[in-house]
């Protein structure tokens, strides 16, 4: 595709919201209505109020931009932008969240039924190997890439589903923080630090109530800390991660979704772009203690149902 056919002005340009943008919408009328309802217990909700100011004037600034020159590049701008906004929908989950009582007693014991242990406790402890941090570390941190890679190949290669691929993506992510804002789950990497990993390996699982409505303090990764990767997983870490959106994984739902679009795409340079990284993802998110073990299985039954489940309302 050279740069002349992304400028084209486009013959049928669409002159509403994007199939993405009303989803998002749709997210930005859910959070309200929970604002409203939480409004006492909430921490800044003015500053929730002003960010959501900002998405309203970015979603209009881009439509009147595409509706100033409707092509191809304008396009993929405004999905850009709703890809950006997709990191400060995510800790915004947990300024309502944190407001309702704590679940991870329960997680932590279910996991705890199943498997008869912790499996985010013992899996760094048996493979304590600095290059499996680093391949670890890689797997999770290749989330928002791999995603923008999947968006460049439709964008490039196969147009006509560029729009399908950009709603089938971001509403998976609006689900999942649908499921974060009313499901307060923070991970072991939170949870086991508050209670203390002694008790983790004795099977003791306090209900912690309230109390990440003022802590949010967080383990460090397992692993080799020397590690690069491991340096760049610290700081996205630093930078969005809080106690908040564990259940289901939306990391390995979302690139299970993410593989799913490849493999409809038959390329195998895609596919095996991808593969790798994808396997890395569902054993990373409970090695460094961001998931239990369910999480991840949770987020790859949801993560598949998603998928088939948009593609179909798309079709319609």
């Amino acid at each position: 595709m050279d740069f002349k056919q992304l400028i084209k002005t486009e013959e049928n340009p669409r002159k509403g919201l994007l199939a993405a943008e009303w989803v998002a919408i749709a997210y930005l009328i859910f959070t309200f209505i929970i604002m409203a309802w939480l409004w006492p217990r909430l921490q800044d909700p003015t500053t929730m109020l002003w960010g959501r100011g900002r998405y309203i004037v970015a979603t209009a600034a881009m439509w009147f931009i595409y509706r100033w020159h409707p092509c191809r590049l304008t396009l993929f701008a405004r999905i850009l932008v709703q890809m950006g906004f997709l990191g400060w929908w995510y800790p915004d989950t947990y300024e309502m969240n944190r407001a309702l009582p704590n679940l991870d007693h329960l997680f932590a014991q279910c996991e705890q039924s199943l498997f008869g242990c912790q499996p985010s406790l013992l899996f760094s402890q048996k493979v304590p190997y600095g290059w499996f941090s680093e391949l670890m570390c890689l797997g999770y941190v290749s989330y928002f890439p791999l995603m923008l890679i999947t968006y460049l190949y439709y964008f490039l290669k196969r147009y006509k589903e560029f729009q399908m691929t950009a709603f089938v993506m971001l509403t998976s992510f609006f689900v999942y923080y649908v499921v974060f804002v009313l499901l307060p789950v923070t991970g072991p990497q939170f949870y086991y630090l508050a209670v203390g990993t002694e008790n983790i390996a004795e099977g003791i699982f306090p209900n912690l109530g309230d109390w990440f409505l003022t802590h949010s303090e967080r383990m460090a990764a397992p692993g080799w800390s020397d590690g690069f990767w491991y340096h760049i997983l610290d700081l996205t870490h630093d930078a969005g991660e809080r106690p908040t959106a564990a259940f289901p994984s939306s990391h390995v739902g979302v690139t299970t979704v993410i593989m799913l679009l490849a493999l409809r795409t038959r390329s195998k340079g895609l596919i095996f772009t991808i593969l790798p990284f994808y396997v890395a993802m569902c054993f990373s998110t409970v090695y460094i203690y961001a998931h239990y073990a369910i999480d991840a299985i949770a987020g790859l039954i949801t993560g598949t149902l998603l998928y088939f489940s948009l593609i179909n309302i798309w079709k319609k």
